[in-house]
């Protein structure tokens, strides 16, 4: 396959990869707010429910639109790969909203508003969807060897 080829199809997978992950983080954000505005829930706590529910459409989103054309290696060690994948994931985008929320409450002398933990929120949201198209690319949808 030559270059021209190759980078059209990356930038396709990554067309695909960021509609999915745009409706899965509409699908985070508003769950995340219901569960912290409506519900009281603890920001860290609502993050990693929030994020769970969104695995579920991204899981279906990536597996049978973004990376369709990619090996099918069993449905079960694919799942566990994205399982395991999501799961540090999701860690790391809690461990970013309790740091970024501390940091952000320190720095005003009080506890945050919406708006500055919505904002810790999605800036913890673009780092963890950069980290899972690499590892979604190359571990959990690899190309046939």
């Amino acid at each position: 396959m030559n270059p021209p080829s190759r980078l059209r199809r990356f930038v396709g997978v990554g067309s695909r990869f960021l509609v999915v992950g745009a409706l899965s983080t509409l699908i985070e954000i508003g769950v995340f707010n219901l569960l912290v505005y409506v519900w009281g829930w603890d920001v860290v706590a609502a993050k990693i429910a929030a994020s769970l529910v969104a695995l579920i459409n991204a899981y279906i989103g990536n597996r049978e639109w973004t990376f369709r054309h990619r090996d099918r290696r069993g449905r079960i060690a694919e799942v566990a790969l994205f399982l395991a994948t999501n799961a540090v994931c999701t860690a790391i985008g809690a461990a970013l909203v309790w740091v970024g929320v501390e940091l952000v409450a320190a720095s005003l002398g009080r506890t945050p508003g919406a708006f500055a933990v919505n904002v810790v929120n999605l800036v913890s949201i673009v780092i963890v969807v950069l980290l899972r198209f690499v590892l979604y690319h190359w571990v959990v949808f690899r190309v046939k060897p």
